[in-house]
């Protein structure tokens, strides 16, 4: 095909064919097709619709379509899956179809009216989507746009019938394949058929059987659950001990578990495949991790395309996959994952996703063919033919991408925020986002993409540990530091490091291009000795001038001036899909100093808007629904849009969002780079979170015009110093604190005003390295820790106020005046970190005078900071134990941020008023509205906002809350009332199981308060049986409840003698309030704490939260019906309605 086509283009261009109209075929010529580029058409469908054959134009007959969410962001579950989701539901809209979504994540893109036509903020579980299909009554279902999740409760509710009994067709690819790709057994035997091979597995239910099984196989072994996502439950076992261990974790959270030969150490590569109906077949794209295999995907640093394998290899694989994906039958996009003998042509199929996942987001993203839309266009009977490309809109769908660039994507983990956790990285994913770098070389696009995973990193570099072969060897988060360690600064050589971590050596001698450049560029010495050849081949290589500055002893901006006068400045070049090879007109783009020319004319002056970046704890997809927003509406207002974001996953880095989007860094010198060569309007930096206003003073002193808020003033709320004294200046209160730079100051201070204090860093997201200290002990070891408190490294302190309130305010003002704002209060005292607090909206127990005083705060902090666009502050109630009325109680402001914050998305899909919309029109200074205060109507509805967290995926973490933040996403649901809106809010949370009568509830904790014996009184009666693995426990409960506390045995050290205590007393919740983070591993509550999370059981550690949903279960769990089978009458619970009838309309 390629040598056909490239033929006959250089023929047409020499003029030695005649055009193909002579023969009839004028329609569809290439000739034709390089003529009519000022209206871009795909001709080719018009063609298709003579076929009368199987081929014809035949599309599924539904008009009703249901689509299933993935739920709160996790790890191995995150930003992706609103993505495809949100291309899925445009395809539907195009073909006319309604669309109704499900999915409680309030913070996407895809639960916005502007794309779904109904949505249901509910759990994605059998029964709620039972109760929407019976009000609902769709005609077609999709389940492959939402991650694991949606695959699974498909599999469910096909199972019990539901599809069967409400006449719902299963959209694209059928369940049975879906079936085949998750049950190993049917895999194994499906693939078996086709000469194809897979890593031999033996499938086993007992940890008897695992120990068998690996006797047959043979050690070292990798041990699989069947049904889970990001390799949940996996590991590697080397020895029989080992082995008992993990087959025991896994068999709690699997029925069904696989023993396999491990094939660590080969190459790991994946290729994404897309089959129509009709079985026409592509690969989209092939990635080659850059870690051997070993390492889950998911958190591997990847390229695509491929680079070391060879012409048969790539073929080989690809004709594999392909005869995989006809076997199998998918109808619409997979991926296949091989593991390929590094020195031979040896492969194994390692799995096969027969649904979107996040290696099929990069593949878009990084080819910039559209996956997920496309497999919606075939799950509607469409046929690739066709279709048309709807990036290049001139070329079919039926193509495979050519690339003149190629991508780097590396992971970002956060496992430093959690105590106890192991930092190794192995078959079980524990990321939390990722990042893509597109270059025109290797080096130039992994050190890109280096700086993108935290501003922190200047491109490759090494970092200091205690036993560096160790590291090489056996893999953690930072594997890349220590590779960069041994290169660069232990001369090790390409040999040495490729035999301790078995990495490619071409990837390594491509790292060692970077370090002999560093080399060079240290000899140069100064700035004055860099020339124009050795500025450019840094350039080339990916460095950046703070890199070329820290080389030679200079300063960023110094270098950036010294490579503009030599005329060296990036290029930029279109993502079009076709290499360049015929003219299409994209508006995907990325900067390069590999390249001589432009793609584009700069004529636009279009408005820049910086993403959020990387997703991490404290800073994910909520951003990008700000980011979005804010982009539709500069577009609504007549704006040309220009979008800076370099996140794989995310909406805003989808082709039609904006007029162009620079797949690039957020550093100072990127942003600036593109405002120069667009000639911007302006620049948004108010709604990514906290890097683009990181870099907002700077931009302004460049000379970039700064939308909204001046920088300026923004500096004067992130200096503590500053916002302390003008808080002061207004008359609003802020608790006691002290910037310190020693210890003995800090103990002084602690001491005056007396323990708990709150220690922190200066400038932080999310609360990184903040602690609550209760005793002098704890605050010497913590700032020994910190050993870092000098002159240059403050620490500042402050008194922490036990047992207050703490409440959020949302707000949008203009030059100074308050437009419109939200208040929400959090169900947790302060203290826990207001990312990981539930939300509640409107709040249900603030007085109409605390509210009249909140209104207040925030206009004068909107007139003090000179306020245009969005701000947020946290601030805390406390009426010294009930002892002050609201008129006299304290409200202290402890933070503002002058930018949208986390909870945008969910007060703006509450209140009905989509806020951003609010802030742009500010911004930008037309259409401001009037203000209006939002907190003086009523409202008959109750939302509640609720953390989602991944300590499952995270072995060892301590589940305790505290002011550093641990969730990695968030649900929000509906209710009449507060109650109602927790209970369907909790199920929302990844694998809920409701704990239900006849069931134990575990108790443990604080015995000082009543906290304990209140929630398990308000259980008391309800049926349940109670457990304590302490005598004090029980003796303590019998003052609250009836029911006899039984003391069970409870070995700390032995997980599989535990595990077999919570089966036999069937413990189905497990309610720990302990007072304070566990000092080590032995701790009884830890333990408790722990296990539940490992044995998937509910587990509440918060006293406000546990009384809560205590309430929920003595209102609820009466009517809760078991749903493994539909009832014969299906009875709607009230909280089932849709979201446009609790907001009374779609204004958002």
């Amino acid at each position: 095909m390629i040598h056909l086509k490239s033929v006959l283009t250089r023929q047409l261009r020499a003029g030695s064919v005649k055009p193909l109209k002579n023969y009839g075929y004028s329609r569809f010529s290439t000739y034709n097709f390089l003529r009519s580029q000022a209206e871009p058409k795909y001709e080719g469908a018009e063609l298709l619709k003579k076929f009368t054959d199987e081929h014809a134009h035949k599309l599924v007959d539904v008009s009703k379509v249901l689509v299933i969410g993935s739920g709160g962001l996790s790890i191995g579950q995150a930003g992706e899956f609103d993505y495809s989701g949100s291309q899925a539901i445009k395809a539907l809209k195009e073909a006319n179809k309604k669309s109704i979504l499900i999915n409680p994540n309030i913070a996407t893109n895809q639960t916005s009216h502007s794309l779904a036509d109904e949505i249901y903020y509910l759990p994605v579980t059998a029964e709620y989507i039972t109760y929407i299909i019976e009000r609902e009554r769709p005609d077609g279902i999709l389940l492959t746009f939402g991650g694991q999740t949606g695959l699974n409760v498909g599999v469910k509710l096909d199972k019990m019938g539901v599809f069967e009994r409400y006449g719902v067709k299963v959209l694209g690819t059928p369940i049975k394949t879906l079936e085949t790709s998750e049950d190993r057994d049917l895999f194994a035997q499906a693939l078996k058929e086709i000469n194809i091979p897979i890593a031999e597995s033996i499938a086993v239910e007992t940890v008897d059987d695992a120990l068998d099984a690996a006797k047959s196989v043979g050690y070292p072994i990798i041990v699989r659950s069947a049904y889970s996502l990001g390799g949940l439950g996996s590991g590697f076992a080397a020895n029989e001990t080992e082995l008992r261990n993990l087959a025991a974790q896994s068999l709690s959270l699997a029925p069904q578990i696989l023993v396999e030969k491990s094939l660590k150490g080969w190459k790991e590569v994946e290729y994404e495949v897309v089959r129509d109906r009709v079985g026409n077949c592509i690969t989209v794209c092939n990635m080659e991790n850059f870690d051997p295999l070993g390492i889950h995907t998911g958190d591997s640093i990847v390229v695509a395309p491929s680079q070391t394998l060879s012409d048969e290899e790539y073929h080989m694989l690809r004709s594999a996959a392909i005869k995989i994906i006809r076997h199998l039958g998918v109808v619409g996009e997979c991926n296949v994952q091989y593991a390929l003998q590094p020195d031979g042509l040896d492969y194994r199929v390692i799995e096969v996703n027969a649904r979107l996942s996040r290696s099929s987001a990069l593949a878009s993203k990084a080819t910039g063919y559209p996956l997920a839309y496309t497999a919606a266009k075939i799950a509607l009977g469409h046929t690739l033919p066709e279709l048309p490309n709807p990036v290049t809109k001139t070329t079919s769908a039926n193509f495979e991408p050519s690339l003149d660039y190629m991508v780097t994507k590396i992971p970002r983990w956060d496992l430093a925020k959690f105590q106890h956790v192991k930092r190794d990285i192995g078959s079980a994913m524990k990321s939390v986002g990722e990042v893509m770098a597109i270059g025109r070389n290797f080096e130039e696009s992994f050190q890109k993409a280096i700086r993108q995973i935290d501003p922190s990193y200047i491109g490759f570099q090494g970092d200091h540990f205690e036993d560096l072969d160790f590291v090489l060897a056996n893999p953690t988060d930072r594997r890349w530091l220590a590779v960069g360690q041994a290169l660069l600064h232990e001369n090790y050589s390409v040999d040495k490091v490729h035999d301790l971590t078995k990495i490619d050596k071409w990837f390594l001698y491509k790292l060692m291009n970077i370090v002999n450049m560093y080399r060079e560029l240290e000899a140069a010495g100064s700035l004055s000795q860099i020339n124009s050849d050795l500025m450019s081949r840094a350039k080339k290589l990916g460095f950046s001038d703070k890199q070329i500055g820290l080389c030679v002893g200079s300063k960023e901006l110094d270098v950036r001036a010294v490579r503009k006068a030599f005329g060296i400045i990036p290029y930029v070049k279109k993502i079009d899909t076709l290499a360049a090879e015929f003219p299409a007109n994209t508006n995907y783009l990325y900067t390069t100093y590999n390249a001589t020319s432009s793609d584009v004319e700069f004529n636009e002056n279009g408005t820049l808007v910086l993403g959020s970046g990387v997703y991490r704890i404290g800073s994910s997809v909520e951003f990008d629904w700000c980011a979005v927003s804010t982009a539709r509406a500069l577009r609504d207002s007549g704006r040309k849009t220009i979008m800076i974001n370099y996140n794989p996953e995310t909406v805003s880095t989808d082709f039609d969002e904006v007029d162009r989007l620079y797949f690039e860094e957020l550093s100072l010198e990127r942003v600036l780079d593109i405002y120069e060569l667009e000639h911007s309007e302006g620049v948004v930096v108010s709604v990514g979170g906290q890097l683009p206003q990181n870099i907002a003073l700077s931009l302004q002193k460049e000379g970039c015009n700064v939308l909204g808020t001046n920088p300026e003033d923004i500096d004067k709320a992130e200096d503590r110093h500053k916002f302390s004294q003008i808080l002061d200046s207004i008359g609003v209160d802020q608790p006691q604190w002290k910037e310190l730079t020693s210890l003995a100051e800090a103990e002084i201070f602690a001491n005056e005003v007396g323990y708990p204090v709150l220690v922190r860093p200066s400038y932080v997201l999310s609360g990184a390295a903040m602690s609550v200290i209760n005793n002098q002990a704890e605050l010497d070891s913590k700032l020994s820790n910190a050993a870092k408190v000098s002159q240059d490294h403050p620490v500042v302190i402050s008194k922490f106020i036990e047992g207050a309130q703490e409440i959020d305010i949302d707000g949008v003002a203009s030059e100074g005046q308050v437009l419109v704002h939200a208040v929400s209060e959090h169900v947790e005292n302060a203290g826990v970190h207001s990312g990981d607090a539930t939300l509640v909206l409107p709040p249900q127990d603030l007085s109409p005078v605390i509210m009249d005083r909140l209104k207040v705060i925030a206009d004068k902090v909107a007139e003090a900071w000179k306020i245009t666009g969005p701000f947020n502050m946290q601030i805390i109630k406390n009426d010294q134990n009930g002892t002050l009325d609201d008129a006299n109680c304290e409200l202290k402001v402890i933070e503002c941020n002058i930018r949208a914050s986390r909870s945008f998305p969910f007060v703006s899909k509450v209140l009905g008023v989509n806020f951003i919309d609010v802030a742009v029109k500010a911004l930008i200074k037309e259409g401001v509205p009037t203000p209006v205060n939002l907190m003086n109507k009523k409202y008959d509805r109750v939302a509640t906002k609720v953390p989602q967290f991944s300590f499952t995926r995270l072995a060892g973490a301590d589940p305790f809350l505290g002011v550093e933040m641990a969730s990695t996403g968030e649900v929000a649901c509906f209710g009449k009332d507060k109650v109602e809106a927790y209970w369907t809010s909790m199920q929302s949370t990844m694998n809920f199981n409701v704990p239900q009568a006849g069931q134990g509830i575990l108790f443990g904790g604080d015995l000082t308060n009543d906290k304990l014996g209140k929630v398990a009184e308000t259980l008391s009666g309800l049926g349940y049986n109670f457990f304590s693995c302490s005598e004090e426990v029980a003796k303590y409960l019998k003052n609250f409840v009836e029911e006899q506390v039984t003391v069970i045995e409870f070995p700390k050290t032995d997980k599989r003698a535990l595990r077999e205590i919570f089966q036999k007393h069937k413990i189905g919740g497990v309610f720990n309030l302990a007072r304070a983070r566990a000092e080590d591993l032995l701790d009884e509550d830890y333990v408790m704490r722990r296990n539940a999370i490992d044995f998937a059981i509910p587990l509440f550690n918060e006293p406000n939260t546990s009384l809560l949903f205590a309430q929920c279960l003595k209102s609820n769990i009466a009517n809760k019906q078991p749903f493994d089978v539909i009832p014969e009458n299906v009875v709607i619970p009230s909280e089932v309605r849709r979201w446009s009838e609790f907001i009374g309309g779609k204004p958002v």
